[in-house]
This record gives C-alpha cells, sequence and structure tokens, in this order.
C-alpha cells in the first residue's frame, strides 16, 4: 500500500463564490486562481478489485500546501510517512525505515494527482478535464493524463461548495484510492521556511533524480 501512497501525493482545496451547485469545472477553475495556500486533514482507503471489492483500513493524516510545487503531506495512522516538497525536492521519509527517497520534483509531478492541486496552473496541459455529474451530493470532475507514463488511468475530484470533499485515483492494476478531506483553511499564513525539508539525522538517504 505504501507504494500507492506515496505516488498519491495529493490533497487541496477549492474556492468559490456562487452557488453551491456549481459544476464542478467552474469551482475547479476558481480554485485554481483564488487558493494559493491551504491546509486540512485526510482520509485515505484503498480499495482492490477482487472477487469482491476489498478496502483497505483507513489512513489519515494532514496536509498543507503553497502553490507551485510546495507541499506537506503527513501520514499518521496507521503509520508515520512524510511526503514533502520544496518547490524543486520531493522528499519521501519512511519514519519506521529511517529512510530517505530524493525526487526531483518535476518528474515526480507530472501528471499526478499532485500536479492538479500543488502545481502550476496549467493543469490542461497535462490533463482533460471532464465534467462527471453529481454523486454523493457532490459535483464530479474527471481529469485523465494526457500521457502514458503516469500510475493512474483517471483522477475524479468531488466538489462541494467550492471545496473538494473527495478524490478517486483509479490506477492500470484496477485499484482505486479514495481520499476524503476534512477541516480545509484556504490561504492561512505560511513561514518561509516551512517547506524547507531536514534531512533526519542518521537516515538512509536515496537519490533517484
Amino acid at each position: 500500500m505504501k507504494s500507492t501512497l506515496s505516488v498519491v501525493v495529493a490533497a487541496g482545496a477549492l474556492a468559490l463564490t456562487g452557488s453551491a451547485y456549481a459544476s464542478a469545472l467552474a469551482q475547479f477553475k476558481t480554485f485554481v486562481a483564488t487558493t494559493k495556500a491551504a491546509r486540512g486533514e485526510f482520509t485515505q482507503r484503498q480499495v482492490k478489485k477482487t472477487e469482491g471489492s476489498k478496502v483497505s483500513p483507513p489512513a489519515t493524516g494532514t496536509f498543507v500546501f503553497a502553490r507551485p510545487g510546495k507541499f506537506i503531506w503527513t501520514y499518521q495512522k496507521p503509520y508515520d510517512q512524510l511526503l514533502q516538497a520544496d518547490g524543486d525536492q520531493l522528499y519521501i521519509y519512511d519514519k519506521d525505515l529511517h529512510q530517505v527517497t530524493v525526487k526531483k520534483l518535476g518528474n515526480a509531478l507530472g501528471s499526478s494527482p499532485a500536479a492538479i492541486l500543488f502545481g502550476s496552473n496549467d493543469l490542461e496541459k497535462n490533463f482533460t478535464l471532464s465534467e462527471a455529474g453529481t454523486r454523493d451530493g457532490l459535483e464530479w470532475l474527471n481529469a485523465t493524463p494526457k500521457t502514458k507514463d503516469t500510475a493512474f488511468e483517471q483522477i475524479s475530484i468531488g466538489l462541494r461548495n467550492g471545496a473538494p470533499e473527495a478524490m478517486e485515483l483509479k490506477d492500470a492494476f484496477g485499484q482505486t484510492s479514495l481520499l476524503a478531506f476534512q477541516k480545509f483553511e484556504k490561504n492561512p499564513n505560511l513561514g518561509a521556511q516551512q517547506f524547507k525539508f531536514v534531512m533526519p539525522k542518521g537516515a538512509d538517504v536515496f537519490n533517484s533524480n
């Protein structure tokens, strides 16, 4: 499960002034234009397609991001894992193994879910965006990667009142990661050093740039 979670690297929020029932695409474009930073909490589950859909126990944690390409995505339960980007590099710290993997942020984002919420505003360069109707009281948006070198075949975002409440990430192996967002705060005051990664003392470091 960890490998999938490491790829996900995603969460975020949207802000919209107007009708709570505005289209998902309209909400999303308003979000991109007005939300420069955000923080909140998340719950994540993974659904595996077997003979019956098997849902994993939930993983929970917190996130904070600042556009473009700066974020801290922290898994707190059932294990400790940190994904942190400073706008240039992505650091994945597995606390149980005391191991840090370093990647060039541009290569790590690309057509990943993180690029949708944490990246630049030029999302339609890498994704085809389309309306996906209403489900569970949310307005849904589909984002399909234009390139084939991505772990995900389709990403869906569920929006309500201008904020994302859910995200679904379907990969090529028939697995779906389900994210739910809570306690979203738009454009909080963040310190200049908020996203500077401090290498844990004695950690094994793997550079995959």
